[in-house]
């Protein structure tokens, strides 16, 4: 192999790369927010004082929507990472393919295509968490109007 040879696929793993960071920062992203989602569960459950303040099932009510948003949060996180490993998997299979002269299109498409729905599935779940986390918002609020 020379380097005429090598030069293309470098060209063409830079993609898959960048893409692995921009997923790499969106992942922290999901998993600061599912952090948050298990503290604020785990103050209601400890923190009989703090559940208290809360207006009469309140505390019930938003620890089942946590419980939603961890479960979506989870899923989320699953997805989007299982989407980092077809990334660095393609980036994997462009060196071996140019290194044993294979013609293996198909390869490449399936893991790209793999790493997009995952990326997709993962995105969804997280506008789902994003969503249940303005019913907690309009919960409380109208929870505390009625005061």
């Amino acid at each position: 192999m020379n380097l005429n040879e090598l030069v293309p696929t470098l060209q063409l793993a830079i993609g898959p790369m960048i893409l692995i960071s921009g997923i790499g920062l969106i992942l922290l992203a999901m998993t600061n927010r599912y952090g948050r989602v298990t503290d604020r569960a785990r103050a209601l459950r400890e923190n009989p004082e703090l559940a208290g303040r809360l207006p009469d099932g309140l505390a019930k009510q938003e620890l089942a929507i946590l419980a939603k948003r961890a479960r979506s949060g989870r899923f989320a996180i699953l997805s989007v990472t299982l989407s980092l490993l077809f990334a660095a998997l393609l980036v994997c299979v462009l060196f071996t393919i140019t290194f044993l002269g294979l013609d293996w299109a198909w390869a490449i498409l399936a893991l790209f295509g793999a790493c997009m729905l995952c990326f997709l599935g993962g995105l969804g779940l997280f506008l789902h968490d994003v969503n249940l986390s303005l019913k907690t918002f309009r919960l409380s609020e109208s929870a505390f109007a009625d005061l």
